[in-house]
This record gives C-alpha cells, structure tokens and sequence, in this order.
C-alpha cells in the first residue's frame, strides 16, 4: 500500500499548490474505505512542508519518493521512502520518519520518552528505536535489500519542531542508537539535507524505485517456525511501534524489580495477530540472555505443547501452564510472562487435581504472586469458555491488592490478516462484537476471504494451498459435531459429516492407541498431518497460518428480521460452554472471530445457515 508515488519534483509542486493533502485523503479512501481522521489530515499538511523546504535545499534531481508506504504484513506505514543514487556510485533507499513532536520530557523507561500530543502526555519510543524498528522490518521483508545487486538501506528521523536546546532527545543515553539512525531536529535543516545529498544526489531514482516495488516480498516468519531461533537469542522479529514502548518498559522493569522489593504489572492489550506471542517469545529469550529466572505459560495445551516441542528438550521446561505455579513461593520468579490470558480460570483446580492439594486461591493471584514482574498478553474478546476469566480489570484489581505498579499496553499494528486492520474491523462488525463502521469489506483491504458453497470444495483448496506450500493452511469448524474417541483400532471418527463430506476432528491428548501418523490435538497446529484432521476452537487459539478454512457451523446464525445474531446451543456440541446459556451468544461470537482471523493471507468459509451465509456475501464489496 502506498498513498503517494511520484518524483521529488512532482512532490515539491503538489506540496507549494497546496493539492498534496487532497490526494493523500483521497488515496486513503480508496484504500480504507473511510475517511481519515484531522490529526493525521493536519500532520500531513505541517510535515509536508518542512519535507518539501529539505529537499528542495539538498536540490535533488531525478528521485522518486513514497508518501505513507504500509509495511508488508503490517498495518503500519513508514511516512517517506526516497530513491537513488548516492555521490559514490551506491544505490540508496532512505527511510524518514516525520515527527512533530516540540515538547519530550525524558522517561524513567529506558529506551523511551514522553511526549505531548494533542494536550495529553503519552510514553513512546526514542524515534531511533522506532525508525530502527522500520528499518529492519523492511530488510527482513522485501527481497531486494539482500539481493544483488544490493539496494541499501538507510533510516532517519526528522523532528521538525523540536529544539535540540532540549536535548532530551540528544542526551548520552542514545548516542549509540543514533550513530546508526540519526533524528534530525529544526536546527539541523542544513544537515538533514547534506545527508540527503550524500545518498541521493547521483539520480536514477526511477530505476531503483521499479526495483523496490517490483520485489518479492518474503512471508511473513511464522511465530512457530521460529520459536527455536528466538529462544537461542537471535533477532527474528523486529518490533514496531507500540511493541517497542511496551517491551522497553518491561526490560526497564525487569532490572529494577530485580533490586526493589515492589512487585510490577504489566498488561499488554491486543487483537488477533497484533504480535502478542511473538513479543511474548522475543522478551523471554531476551531475559535469559540477561540472566533473569523467567518462564512463558499459557492456559493452552496446543500451544504450550507446541512450543516444548519445538524448543527441544532443555528449553522444554521454559514453558509452562497457568497452573503450574500453585506450590511456587512468593516471588520466587524474576519475571513470568502471562500468554493468551484471557485464558485464565477462575482457580487452578482441575478433574486431576488431588483434594488434600486443592485450593481456593484465585489463579490470577498465583500468577502475581509467583514473580517480582508479571506480564500479561491478553485479548479482551478472545473469551470463548465460562471457566475462563481472563480480563484487563480482573488483573488490575488483583495487581493493585498486591500493591503492584501497573502499566498498560494496547498493540494495534496487525500482523495477520495481510496487516489489514480493515478485515478485523469487518469481523468484529459484522458479528457485532463492537461497531467499527466497517460495513463491507473491499479487494482493497487485501485479504482473500472466499464464501465456498460446497465443503468438500473448501477442503481441496486447502490442500491445494498446503501442498504448495507445505504446513500452511488448516481446517477449522465451529464445536458442532460430537468429538469421539479413536476406533480400536487407533484411527479416528469421521465427526464431522456435512452430505457426503466427511472429516474427522483433531486426536483426543487422552488417546494412548493412535494409528501412525496421526497427531494428537495439543500437536495439531504443528504436525504436517494436522492437515488431514479438522481443527476446533481449543486447539487453533494462540496459532495462525497463511490459509485457513472454516466451517461456520449453525450453533451461531443471523436473524435478518431482527438485524442481529442468535444463539442455538441446541446445535453445539460443546458441552461446557453450552451448559452457560445466558453466555453462549458472547463466547460463540467470539469462538467464531478467533476462527476467521487465524490466516495471514486468506480465509475460506462455507456456512451451514443460508442467512448467516447471505449476510456474509451482502457485506462484500467487488
């Protein structure tokens, strides 16, 4: 996505005729199908003209620029990219992050700062760090920045009324990330634009731009591909944005509450695919590379069996669940990182559970308890059991009975979804979970969303997409089949029977006699022949793949009289949640939105309920 291509020269001339912001606007409607908001309208016409004042004095001839470029995968946008070639002879691409900041106060966050926008005090990261987050986000991505021959690369920031008589921003505390990215303030206009010549002078941006545009951009590095890499300390994901305040936050914790005796939280908001689990992996191999007794858990057995899997035997025992700190002492733990916490159940008491060892001591307590410093990952709407409570305020009340310090993050670039805010702003509209005005979604928001109307049609597409790139694509439906036990002789029930399509469900953990080859549920997201099996609303949560199909069951219809959607738990086979009526609308609601955001690229459905499927195929604009 790009909101504005074109020639510095072209640039210069819409910026001095005023008709630059009409087109950013118009872009921006074409492409989200909303308007955007006055403060983004306004910071386009302020920066705009600083910009324009910069390369007209570094009198750069014959470069090509992007306005508002949207990072692969991601919904966040780089705010300038020039092109060409510099007095050496090099081919050059340089990143300008635009910034109007005048007032930064320094922050006791290391790696962060506080400004003032709009007359509110806000914690963010030094502009080095973000732009570095940029930076590196594009040289993972597109192909071209590794290639040969090599185009280069380099990021800035320029604070275009900020004084450097502050120096807050200048201070020895990020001398080091600013030899490699740069932040410019009012004074250095003249300087700003010296290392604009160095880099662009020699021309020839046409070129280099085609070559950028044109490049393939690599997939996106799937959080459970790479979870062996991250725990061995090595950069695998670069964090943008929001991640970068809030993981700043939680190193600068980490050291402090290793020297004080006042317990921190820390809460870390985010929809699906907005890189919870991926900050969640990055903070805990970056601890143990500092030292610091710290341990992942989940309230998942997919997900957590998936990660021991893949992280090898002695890293294995990193990762535990919610429940396994009912014995830990107080603070025993420097850090434990919270994942999926809507997760969290009412006590850590189960079936398993021996009654001289049961308790009534709230899970959430154990957790803060546990550790100096608590993070948790959470998604509000991600709530698809009674047993499980998780929620922002259940975790801040308890924080604040054990007097801990809070912070409170929501991450909002999405990763998922093609990086289209614009898909699950549709989702959660049109399933009325909360109103986005998203009322149809558009070729433009970039993610494959096919109605099938026959599901063994579904399921060849599938396997045509996980053939061709093997592992990743599955199957997922709505609990509306019964889920038996293995045949004798090991192989599974075919569950899920719609006409003459039939598929069985993912293999019981319980089952101790299994037919070769086929995996058990806490492995399915992870086995190749997971393929071969349908996936549920218990073994997906926490995973993603690039093309999901889904079976949209009849447990959850729509009622087109009514304009809203109704609950049928007599076609839910999913006896827990069932047995909560008054609740089975919210968690089938949001059951079924965690299943049409699980896939990074595509979402294929076919709907058991014509209405449902009518009301879907109504919201979708060619």
């Amino acid at each position: 996505m790009k909101l504005y291509t074109g020639s510095v020269h072209d640039f210069i001339k819409d910026t001095m005729e005023n008709t630059l912001p009409d087109k950013l606007v118009k872009a921006y409607v074409e492409y989200f199908s909303r308007q955007p908001n006055n403060s983004e309208k306004m910071s386009w016409v302020n920066s705009s003209q600083f910009l324009k004042n910069v390369l007209q004095i570094a009198n750069l001839k014959d470069n090509m620029m992007i306005l508002e470029y949207g990072l692969p995968y991601s919904s966040q946008r780089i705010d300038c990219m020039l092109f060409g070639k510099g007095t050496d002879g090099s081919n050059n691409t340089v990143v300008i992050e635009l910034k109007q900041w005048s007032r930064v106060e320094p922050c006791d966050v290391e790696n962060n700062v506080l400004v003032y926008v709009g007359g509110a005090e806000r914690m963010e990261p030094h502009p080095s760090y973000q732009v570095a987050g940029y930076h590196y986000y594009l040289k993972d991505f597109v192909s071209v920045f590794n290639d040969e021959p090599k185009l280069e690369l380099w990021s800035c920031c320029y604070c275009h009324n900020y004084s450097k008589a502050t120096n807050v921003l200048f201070s020895a505390n990020f001398a080091s990330i600013q030899r490699e990215f740069p932040v410019f303030a009012k004074e250095d206009f003249g300087l700003l634009a010296e290392y604009l010549k160095q880099r662009l002078a020699g021309g020839r941006g046409l070129e280099l731009f085609n070559r950028f545009i044109q490049s393939p951009v690599r997939p996106s590095k799937k959080l459970i591909e790479h979870a062996r890499e991250m725990l061995a300390r090595q950069r695998v994901f670069n964090l943008l944005e929001t991640q970068i305040t809030a993981f700043n936050t939680i190193m600068d914790r980490a050291s402090k509450c290793a020297k004080s005796e006042k317990k921190t939280t820390i809460i870390v908001r985010g929809g699906p695919g907005t890189g919870k689990s991926v900050m969640a992996l990055n903070i805990l191999a970056e601890l143990l590379s500092k030292g610091y007794t710290v341990y992942h858990a989940t309230g998942s057995a997919a997900f957590t069996s998936t990660l021991r899997k893949i992280a090898g035997l002695r890293a294995a025992k990193l990762f535990k669940y919610f429940n396994s700190f009912t014995m830990t002492k107080d603070n025993e733990i420097d850090v434990l990182i919270c994942d999926e916490a809507h997760r969290i159940r009412e006590t850590s008491n189960s079936r398993y559970t021996k009654h001289n060892l049961r308790s009534a001591i709230p899970q959430v307590e154990e957790l803060i308890r546990a550790a100096r410093l608590t993070v948790f990952f959470i998604d509000d709407l991600q709530v698809v059991r009674p047993q499980e409570i998780g929620s922002t305020e259940l975790i801040k009340r308890t924080a604040s009975k054990f007097g801990c310090e809070i912070f409170e993050f929501e991450l909002t670039t999405q990763f998922r979804c093609s990086g289209s805010d614009g898909y699950l702003d549709w989702i959660d509209d049109i399933l009325q979970i909360r109103s986005t005005g998203k009322k149809y979604l558009t070729k433009e928001d970039g993610m494959e969303f096919k109605i099938f109307d026959d599901p063994k049609k579904l399921y060849e597409e599938i396997m045509k997409k996980n053939k061709q790139k093997p592992n990743s694509a599955r199957m997922v439906a709505g609990f509306c089949w019964p889920w038996s036990d293995p045949l004798p002789d090991g192989t599974l029930k075919e569950d899920v029977v719609i006409g003459d399509f039939r598929m069985t469900w993912e293999a019981k953990n319980e089952a101790r006699k299994l037919a070769p080859g086929i995996p058990r549920a806490a492995l399915w997201a992870y086995d190749p022949n997971g393929v071969n099996q349908m996936g549920s609303i218990y073994t997906v949560q926490g995973f993603e793949f690039e093309y999901v199909g889904v079976i949209f069951g009849n447990d959850l219809v729509y009622e087109p009289s009514f304009d809203s959607w109704i609950a049928k738990p007599e076609n839910s086979a999913d006896h827990v949640v069932k047995r909560d009526k008054k609740q089975f609308l919210k968690h089938a609601k949001n059951a079924y939105r965690v299943l049409l955001t699980r896939g990074m690229k595509g979402c294929y459905v076919y709907f058991l309920d014509d209405r449902t499927r009518q009301l879907f195929e109504s919201r979708l604009k060619s």
